[in-house]
């Protein structure tokens, strides 16, 4: 189960990573045409271009589920092949039709006379229905694509007949949605309006479960519910349509805001943190494991290299980390400081959401950036001296391997493919070689074959065993360079 949430959360990697244009877009588009949000004529050259900017980007931030469709069918199809994706889009299309209001109500009239039930299928192409046709649309590819039929049959055997078995699928489903899908909407809504009743509190306690659920990747459903409009909040989407929190029935951007400060500021000092208590002979590698890292969080706000580097190694600290987070979403919250993102809380989409309605005091940033820092950094630095946490830098010495081979802040991609292929046994190991956007991902044959400290000693940042089949390489940004080496490799 945890190896399909893990694949289900790197498969969401790929659409989420087609947001930062959004926010690029949409961010230099408010600034040229504020009448796109705020109503009014738009005349001249600059609006105009705005205008057209601004479209471009709600493009996909329209019609997200549908990016969801397609990655989640690609990327957890084996070989990330585009027949899962084909599958997903068959599947959503034919879950979508039949679960549509109109259709609902022809054939169920009943639904008509409940409200909650209305709202349900009025919201079906959401989020989360995109994930589930994604994965009906990967499953099906999975199982069927190697499927010999009668020779009367055959021209439907293997790949052509992932579609037609995941369509056979979608109306199976469609059929438990259309009973299911309502109390599930409902639940959905409960847990919105428990925690959006909170008020401050909610937003921590959203906070903390965000980060708390990012190993397992079950934390984008979770901001589906108040990132996107599947149970009516939307705080992302109704951000960026320009909306002010007058048009809606909470702060807005109040699940949003409560990251920056965070991101930006708490992820440097908490890396600072690690880097003084390393040992003195590992400062200069926990710097290169951590600094990158802090630097990638503060400017566009990725914060897994960061957080793979240490949330195996020392898991306490990490819930101590999520935690921080929670305190600092009620904080913000209790301030007015409100910023919003379309990809993560960077400094890149504080700048371009600062000129949206909704931005309030995002001047605020400095101080409480200034908090967050020294908050992480002095939490960070009791908690790994006072438990003896293993973080980096502070591995046990017979962990260690030959540090002169540590080349990565070297871009030498081509060495540390060929370090990692001798530590996972050589190209007869592997059997499947994939990557997110931070991590190398591999199927071996014979996991016994492994050696996890020839694999560090290429200077990654750190080594996850899955299961014995699956292994995942935790390089950072620039893991797309090394895969390519590293495949050429494998040839």
């Amino acid at each position: 189960m945890m190896k399909h949430i893990q694949n289900l959360g790197k498969a969401l990697i790929l659409p989420v990573a087609c947001l930062p244009i959004c926010g690029l877009l949409m961010g230099i588009g408010y600034f040229l045409c504020p009448a796109a949000m705020q109503g009014g004529n738009v005349t001249g050259t600059a609006p105009l271009i705005g205008l057209f900017l601004v479209k471009a980007g709600s493009a996909l931030i329209d019609h997200i589920a549908l990016l969801f469709v397609i990655g989640v069918g690609m990327g957890m199809s084996k070989d990330n092949n585009g027949t899962g994706a084909l599958a997903s889009l068959a599947s959503w299309l034919m879950i979508t039709t039949l679960l549509s209001t109109d259709f609902v109500k022809t054939i169920m009239p009943a639904v008509a006379k409940n409200a909650n039930s209305v709202l349900a299928f009025d919201k079906i192409e959401n989020p989360f229905i995109g994930i589930l046709a994604g994965i009906i649309g990967a499953v099906c590819y999975n199982k069927f694509k190697d499927t010999q039929l009668p020779d009367w049959l055959s021209f439907f055997s293997g790949k052509r007949c992932v579609a037609i078995v995941a369509g056979v699928t979608s109306i199976i489903v469609s059929v438990v949605l259309l009973f299911i899908w309502p109390l599930v909407f409902g639940g959905l809504i409960s847990l919105g309006e428990w925690i959006s009743g909170l008020g401050a509190v909610g937003v921590g306690i959203y906070g903390f479960l965000n980060r708390l659920l990012i190993p397992t990747g079950l934390h984008h459903a979770l901001n589906n519910v108040f990132w996107f409009d599947t149970i009516g909040i939307g705080d992302l989407t109704n951000f960026w349509a320009g909306k002010t929190s007058s048009d809606v029935a909470w702060s807005l951007g109040e699940y949003m805001s409560g990251f920056f400060p965070c991101m930006m500021f708490g992820i440097p000092g908490a890396a600072l943190a690690m880097i003084h208590c390393a040992k003195d002979n590992r400062k200069k590698a926990a710097i290169g494991l951590v600094a990158s890292a802090a630097i990638c969080s503060f400017v566009c706000g990725v914060t897994e290299p960061f957080e793979f580097g240490f949330m195996f190694l020392a898991p306490g600290l990490y819930v101590l980390y999520a935690a921080l987070y929670g305190i600092f979403g009620v904080i913000t919250t209790l301030i007015g400081f409100r910023a919003g993102f379309c990809f993560s809380a960077g400094a890149t989409d504080l700048i371009f959401s600062s000129s949206l309605p909704a931005a309030n005091n995002t001047w605020m940033i400095i101080p409480l950036g200034l908090a967050a820092f020294a908050t992480f950094y002095i939490s960070f630095k009791v908690a790994i001296l006072k438990f003896n946490l293993k973080t980096p830098g502070r591995e046990d010495e017979d962990e260690i391997t030959d540090e002169t081979k540590t080349i990565l802040a070297n871009n030498d991609f081509t060495e540390i493919a060929r370090i990692i292929l001798e530590g996972v046994g050589g190209k007869d190991n592997v059997e499947n070689i994939d990557n997110c956007i931070t991590r190398l991902r591999l199927v071996i044959k014979n996991n016994e074959l492994v050696d996890d400290k020839i694999i560090k000693s290429s200077g990654i940042t750190g080594v996850i065993h899955p299961d014995k089949k699956n292994l995942q390489v935790v390089i950072g940004t620039k893991v797309d360079f090394v895969t390519e080496e590293f495949r050429k490799l494998c040839k």
